[in-house]
């Protein structure tokens, strides 16, 4: 694991790094306190440092956010006048494609300057800053138990530096957590874990809610590949599903879907497994929901949004038929924002399911609801405006 290494009143010092998207420790660390100003603070960010914060916790609130804003006029200054929001109202093609990409590559450049802000959190996962709140259950939940975070060699285990960004979104999530969000098909609420996709676009549960099985039959085995939050898994079961065999590669999301699994009543009919995308055996339904843009994820959480290639829409393809019980189907559930960002057009994705021996029986589609959607100040609005999510029915046959 690597360390944090700063000077703080004439001694040396050193600390566990965490980061969820992997991101380097810093090299170079300045302590900070509430006399700094954002000015300040963003030119030493800009130069590579990191700031340890040492003063009272909503002021480190409101610098990040000054920091930001600076950023946010440094960005338009250098980018000028022609890449503002009516950009993506203009651009098609080639041109969105491009868009999407630099749109990528500037909020990855904004998380390392502004995750460049640093809390120390003790063993017990205590901040110890003026006016913090208590986020030891949220780093517990995140994390794991403080005992268990372990130690770096040649480190004394005088906690842990986090990105201030990071621990917002810990503590988000923990909310997340604890609420849970609304599933009006299930009449019941999922609550994500951290690091696990959150299902607040219902359209794509809908879709799954919704369409009739084949031969109105409710299958005896049906495999969700993919679970995340193990929503559609509790569906499948909730409409009839004899077994659900649901698979996920992150072990956060296996522990969550059995979490709900067992949460929901519905433990007896479903078995949750660490898997990357296929378990054994054959079903008669198969649901896969996968990443919808090919690019590459950053962090676990990006899983469920980012794959790279297509790598896990394209395995599913490829893999379909083999796991299929005769007169089975596949219900691959995809939304086109890859075709209208100029990612993959819809005649590869046609190609791909004819190449691995599948056709398509039927295709049902629906509107996103999100409030991105109607944003019209999202630079990817034009994109996200024309969206449609569709349940392609697949099965084998030429």
């Amino acid at each position: 694991m690597a360390a944090v290494h700063w000077t703080e009143g004439g001694a040396s010092y050193a600390a566990r790094w965490r980061s969820e998207n992997d991101a380097p420790a810093p090299g170079g660390v300045i302590v900070v306190d509430d006399r700094t100003t954002a000015k300040a603070a963003y030119r030493m960010v800009r130069g590579g440092a990191g700031l340890l914060w040492r003063g009272d916790f909503h002021n480190a609130r409101q610098l990040l956010r000054a920091m930001d804003r600076l950023h946010e006029r440094s960005g338009s200054r250098r980018t000028g006048a022609g890449t503002g929001p009516g950009t993506a109202g203009r651009a098609t093609g080639d041109g969105l494609a491009a868009l999407f990409h630099g749109h990528r590559a500037a909020r990855a450049e904004r998380a390392r300057l502004l995750g460049s802000l640093l809390v120390l959190l003790q063993p017990d996962h205590t901040l110890k800053l003026g006016r913090a709140p208590d986020v030891r259950a949220a780093c517990d939940h995140a994390y794991g138990p403080a005992d268990a975070a372990g130690s770096a060699p040649g480190v004394e285990p005088r906690g842990t530096c986090v990105a201030l960004t990071e621990l917002a979104g810990v503590l988000s999530a923990y909310q997340w957590h604890q609420q849970g969000v609304e599933i009006e098909a299930l009449g019941e609420r999922i609550h994500p874990a951290y690091g696990v996709f959150s299902p607040v676009r219902g359209e794509y549960v809908d879709l799954v809610a919704t369409m009739p099985f084949a031969g109105d039959a409710a299958p005896s085995v049906a495999f969700d590949l993919g679970t995340g939050t193990g929503v559609l898994t509790a569906l499948l079961a909730r409409r009839g599903a004899r077994t659900v065999i649901a698979t996920d590669i992150n072990p956060r999301a296996v522990a969550c879907a059995r979490s709900n699994v067992r949460r929901l009543g519905l433990a007896d009919q479903v078995q949750v497994v660490e898997a990357d995308l296929w378990p054994s055996g054959r079903a008669d339904l198969i649901v896969c929901n996968p990443p919808w843009l090919p690019a590459r994820p950053t962090s676990a959480l990006e899983l469920g949004i980012y794959d790279a290639g297509s790598d896990l829409l394209h395995r599913f393809l490829d893999g379909l038929s083999e796991h299929l019980m005769p007169k089975g189907e596949g219900w691959l559930v995809l939304s086109d924002l890859a075709e209208h960002l100029g990612l993959r057009t819809r005649d590869e994705l046609l190609t791909r399911i004819a190449d691995a021996g599948l056709r398509v029986a039927g295709r049902h589609d629906t509107s996103p609801r999100h409030p991105r959607a109607n944003d019209a100040a999202d630079l990817l609005h034009e994109a996200r405006r024309r969206e449609v999510t569709s349940l392609w029915r697949l099965i084998p046959g030429a």
